[in-house]
C-alpha cells in the first residue's frame, strides 16, 4: 500500500550530511521530518577545501548572506587552479573560471586565436580571460553585469568543518534533528531488502523511510550494509594515497588553488584566512608513506601546524548511488582525487538530483534508475577530465608519469582528445560539469595544441583579426580599474 514518505534519516555529518540536511530542510521541511546521526567520536575528512563556483548556487538557493559565510568559515576568493609541472618540469598554466575570449556565431573562439597562433600574431591564451587578468594584478570584486565578455565566475577556499558546522546551525534552526550516537545494527525487511532502522549503541532506534548514507569512505549504508558493488578505476588513476597537513597563513593569501607535480603525484596548497592547506596525492606503487610525509613537509609555503594525516582511497564510484531506500551521498558514493576541486560539487549535485526524484509515496524503480544513471554519466565526465591532466603530461625519464602517459584511456576521453588534436573542435556532452574553456584551458596548458582549426577563421584578415584580439583582450582587462586589491577586499568583508 503506497504512504507518503514521511522520515528521512542521515547516516554521518561533516560537509555530506549536513549540505544535505540544510537543502533538505529548507525546501521540504514542512513535508518532511529529517535526523540526522552522528558520532563525535569518528572524524571527517575535512581537507575538501577547495571549491568550483557552482557553491554559490548552493549557498543561495540556502539563502545565506555571502559576506556572512565568508567570515565564518574563514573563506576566500578562488578565481583559478593553477597547475605546476603538470606538462613539463618548471612550466605552468592555469584553468581559470570563466569564458576564454568570446565564442562568435557557429565558430568558437579558439578557432580564431588558433589561426591567429598559426600567423604567430595572438599572445598567450590566458590574456583574454578576465579571471586570469585578477589573478595577475591581484584585484578582486564582484562584479554585476549582463555583459558575457565580463563574466567573472568564481569559487571559495574555506575550512570544511567550519562550513559543516555553519550549516548543522542552519539546519538544526530549520527543524533538523541531531541524534549523537553510534550505529551498531542495521536491520532491514526482510521481504523488500530496505533499510527499516538503524540501532545504535546507546540502545536507541531509528527508524525512517529514505536513508542518506554520508558515512564517508566507510560507506556504513551502501557498502557494509547492501554490499554495493564499486567500479574500480585505478588502472586510470593509480593515486591511492594523501598525506595532508595545515600550516601558518601565507601572509598575503592567493586567490587561487596550486596544483604542483611531484615525481610520484601532486600537490596542493589552499589559502585560507586563518591557515594553509596542503596535501601529497601519490600512488603508494611508487612512494611510501613516509617520504610523502617527508616530502610534504619539506615543500610548504608557511610552517606546519599539525601532525600529517595519511588518507587512503581507491577511486573509482559505486554502481549504484541509490540502492534500495538507501542514497549515498559524498565519498559513500565514490572517490575522485581533488584534483579538479569538485568533492563539494559532488555533493551538492548528488542532494539536488535527490530532490528532483524525491518519491512521494513511494520509492519507483524508474526514479532510482534515473538517478544511478545520471549519476554514474556525471563521475565518468569528471573522471575523463582529471584523467586528461596526467595522460598529457610530458615529464619524460619519471616512471609514474611515463606509466600515465602511455596508459590506455577511456573511449570517451580518447574520442575527445583526438577530435580537439585534429580540428580545434571541443564539445560539451550532456549536462557535463567542465565546459569548453575548461578543456581549452587543461588542453593548451599541457601542449596539446590541434592541427588544424575551422575554416570559417579564414573570414577576417591578419588585420582583422588583430584588431579583433587586441579589442578583446582590452574589454577582458577593463573592470580592473575600478576593483580593489584583493586584500583590500578581505579586508572589508571582515570588517563589516
Amino acid at each position: 500500500m503506497k504512504h507518503p514518505l514521511k522520515k528521512v534519516v542521515i547516516v554521518g555529518g561533516g560537509t555530506a550530511g549536513w549540505i544535505a540536511a540544510a537543502l533538505l530542510s529548507k525546501l521540504m521541511g514542512s513535508a518532511l521530518s529529517i535526523e540526522l546521526i552522528e558520532s563525535d567520536a569518528i572524524g571527517t575528512i575535512g581537507v575538501g577545501e577547495a571549491t568550483i563556483p557552482p557553491i554559490r548556487h548552493l549557498n543561495d538557493a540556502l539563502g545565506i548572506n555571502e559576506a556572512d559565510f565568508l567570515r565564518a568559515t574563514r573563506a576566500t576568493i578562488k578565481l583559478a587552479i593553477r597547475f605546476d609541472g603538470w606538462h613539463t618540469p618548471g612550466q605552468h598554466y592555469f584553468h581559470a573560471f570563466g569564458a576564454v575570449g568570446q565564442d562568435f556565431a557557429f565558430c568558437p573562439f579558439q578557432h580564431f586565436w588558433l589561426r591567429a597562433r598559426q600567423a604567430n600574431i595572438a599572445p598567450d591564451l590566458w590574456d583574454y580571460n578576465l579571471n586570469y587578468h585578477c589573478i595577475a594584478a591581484n584585484k578582486f570584486a564582484p562584479l554585476s553585469t549582463q555583459d558575457p565578455n565580463l563574466e567573472l565566475p568564481y569559487a571559495f577556499h574555506f575550512d570544511a568543518n567550519l562550513y559543516a558546522q555553519y550549516l548543522r546551525h542552519y539546519a538544526e534552526q530549520r527543524g533538523v534533528i541531531r541524534t549523537e550516537g553510534l550505529i551498531e545494527q542495521v536491520q532491514r525487511d526482510a521481504d523488500s531488502g530496505d533499510v527499516t532502522q538503524l540501532v545504535l549503541k546507546s540502545g536507541l532506534v531509528v527508524a525512517g523511510d529514505i536513508f542518506l548514507d554520508c558515512s564517508g569512505l566507510r560507506g556504513l549504508l551502501i557498502k557494509e550494509a547492501l554490499d554495493t558493488p564499486f567500479e574500480n578505476w585505478s588502472h586510470w588513476l593509480p593515486c591511492d594515497r594523501a598525506v595532508a597537513v595545515p600550516s601558518e597563513p601565507l601572509e598575503k593569501p592567493l586567490p587561487f588553488t596550486r596544483a604542483i607535480a611531484h615525481e610520484f603525484g601532486w600537490q596542493w596548497r589552499i589559502p585560507l584566512q586563518h591557515r594553509n592547506g596542503n596535501g601529497l596525492v601519490y600512488s603508494s606503487e611508487y612512494c611510501s608513506d613516509d617520504e610523502a610525509a617527508h616530502r610534504l613537509l619539506t615543500r610548504l609555503d608557511t610552517t606546519a601546524t599539525d601532525e600529517p594525516r595519511l588518507i587512503r582511497f581507491s577511486t573509482g564510484r559505486r554502481v549504484e548511488s541509490w540502492r534500495h531506500n538507501v542514497v549515498a551521498i559524498g565519498l559513500s558514493s565514490g572517490f575522485l582525487e581533488p584534483l579538479e576541486s569538485t568533492s563539494i560539487h559532488l555533493i551538492q549535485s548528488a542532494v539536488v538530483r535527490l530532490l528532483k526524484l524525491f518519491p512521494h509515496q513511494q520509492i519507483e524503480p524508474a526514479a532510482i534508475a534515473e538517478y544511478n544513471r545520471q549519476s554514474a554519466l556525471e563521475f565518468e565526465q569528471i573522471r575523463d577530465f582529471i584523467i586528461l591532466h596526467y595522460h598529457a603530461n610530458q615529464r619524460a625519464g619519471e616512471p609514474f608519469w611515463d606509466a600515465l602517459r602511455h596508459s590506455d584511456i577511456p573511449h570517451s576521453l580518447a574520442q575527445k582528445i583526438a577530435l580537439f588534436r585534429q580540428t580545434g573542435t571541443l564539445v560539451k556532452t550532456q549536462d557535463e560539469l567542465f565546459v569548453e574553456s575548461s578543456w581549452l584551458q587543461v588542453l593548451i596548458g599541457q601542449g596539446l595544441l590541434p592541427e588544424d582549426y575551422h575554416p570559417m577563421a579564414n573570414q577576417v584578415t591578419d588585420t582583422q583579426l588583430r584588431a579583433l584580439l587586441n579589442n578583446m583582450k582590452s574589454i577582458k582587462q577593463s573592470p580592473l580599474q575600478q576593483m580593489p586589491g584583493y586584500g583590500e577586499f578581505l579586508a572589508q568583508i571582515n570588517n563589516k
